[in-house]
């Protein structure tokens, strides 16, 4: 038997699976990497300690585990195999995205390139399907060459029984977009998300959100409750911030990362953002408890509890991380605690926003 946490009742998602409300990211076990000549990568990884932790999380009453092609270029596909090796299949919801890594091919869309990048990824992670395969961003290629026909792809594999349900991102910026000011873009981000959904018709989005980001609205609604209407569930990811919100990294020993890692000369680890994050979470560890179990408490409650329809994606180093995560959601928060986390997430980013932070995009 798993050594779960009873408090961690499962949800459904996509009217197939039920899973565990925290499920494990494997971005950031793939270790250090570039694309589209940028670090994505993080420097901090371990194999032992990524190992140890997916194991941890299993024996935790995990099941959901997501990865992607260009998480370490296929390195966090191939750990999450290892893993993947010694449990049984029938007991996971494994889940892996295409379309930010193009390899030799002329778009990452490209149904042949869509096709071998899938056939690579089974092979990494030992398994001769995915339950939940998604559009990992929203280029489709100049005037959309390839939606029409990567959307037509992805059915293709639905049909041969190669991916289960599949998914798409909520609004964000393509990657090379995100360092220019939200002033810069012509197209909005919002519009473009609405446009796509209603080609895509995923079963599942994956949205970047947490309490340094603002509730998403399609209109009047939230996008949650607009998703929710179409029998569509959410995956967030980032809930932690990557760790801004757990109050791990201190203003007076800013953290150092290394060639490969997306964090490197990201302003909002330096030591002046951190000081205002900082200050700006003293009411919640006045109300959690100035450790970082406290905190961590509220961030993924604040995210686990905006809907019912909502899974969220908890990235790891350590296993102590893993845990910590898991634990975290065995007691959830009350209405107030809910909204005091929402108005210290809304002032923070303000000042954030203001010294040019940028967290609604970046984070």
């Amino acid at each position: 038997m798993h050594n779960s946490i009873p408090a961690l009742r499962r949800r459904s998602l996509c009217n197939r699976f039920q899973v565990c409300p925290i499920g494990i990211g494997c971005w950031a076990i793939g270790g250090p990497a570039h694309n589209l000549g940028l670090p994505i990568g993080w420097s901090t990884a371990d194999d032992a300690a990524a190992l140890e932790g997916l194991g941890i999380a299993f024996q935790l009453g995990a099941n959901l585990f997501d990865t992607a092609d260009v998480y370490g270029l296929g390195h966090s596909e191939r750990l999450l195999g290892q893993f993947l090796a010694k449990v049984p299949r029938s007991e996971v919801v494994l889940s892996s995205k295409v379309g930010y890594f193009s390899g030799t091919s002329v778009h990452p869309y490209a149904p042949a390139h869509m096709r071998r990048q899938l056939e690579t990824t089974l092979e990494n992670l030992g398994t001769p399907y995915l339950d939940l395969y998604a559009f990992h961003n929203a280029n489709f290629g100049p005037d959309d060459k390839y939606l029409e026909p990567a959307i037509a792809e992805l059915r293709n594999f639905q049909q041969e029984g190669l991916v289960g349900a599949i998914g798409m991102r909520g609004p964000h910026r393509f990657a090379l977009d995100r360092g220019l000011k939200p002033t810069a873009f012509s197209i909005d981000k919002h519009q473009r998300f609405l446009e796509l959904f209603d080609q895509i018709q995923p079963d599942y989005i994956a949205l970047r959100f947490n309490a340094l980001t603002p509730i998403p609205r399609v209109g009047t609604r939230t996008l949650f409750s607009y998703v929710a209407d179409h029998g569509v569930d959410v995956l967030l990811t980032k809930p932690l911030c990557q760790g801004l919100l757990t109050g791990k990294y201190r203003p007076e020993t800013p953290p150092e990362f290394t060639h490969g890692d997306h964090r490197l000369n990201k302003s909002w680890f330096s030591g002046q953002a951190l000081e205002l994050i900082m200050d700006g979470l003293a009411p919640l560890r006045d109300r959690f408890g100035a450790t970082q179990q406290g905190l961590v408490r509220a961030a993924l409650n604040y995210c686990v509890q905006q809907a019912d329809n909502v899974v969220a994606l908890v990235g790891f180093t350590t296993p102590e991380q893993v845990r910590q995560n898991l634990e975290a959601v065995r007691e959830p928060l009350e209405a107030d605690d809910i909204r005091l986390i929402c108005d210290v997430g809304a002032q923070l980013r303000e000042r954030l926003d203001a010294r040019g932070q940028f967290f609604t995009d970046s984070n």
